[in-house]
């Protein structure tokens, strides 16, 4: 259905759009769009920023070959009633 809109069709669509909601209004929903953009990419490197720290902390804080974890406590109950 959209496969065959080519260029005319998409001016025409521009100038219905611009007719209905006005120069201005168009001018700040895309300063809006321009800034939401803005906003994912700085998003985006921050989140890989954050990973590559976080990545170094794990390189950092990993055990050596000398530290062994530490064994698991295994819990025994002696208070074991018989019944006669």
């Amino acid at each position: 259905m959209l496969n065959n809109i080519g260029l005319p069709g998409l001016l025409l669509i521009a100038v219905v759009v611009l007719v209905l909601f006005g120069r201005g209004k168009i001018s700040s929903l895309m300063g809006e769009v321009g800034k939401g953009i803005t906003a994912f990419k700085k998003g985006v490197s921050d989140s890989d920023e954050e990973a590559k720290k976080a990545d170094n902390a794990r390189e950092i804080s990993a055990p050596g070959e000398d530290d062994k974890p530490a064994a698991p406590a295994v819990h025994t109950d002696d208070k074991s009633e018989t019944r006669t």
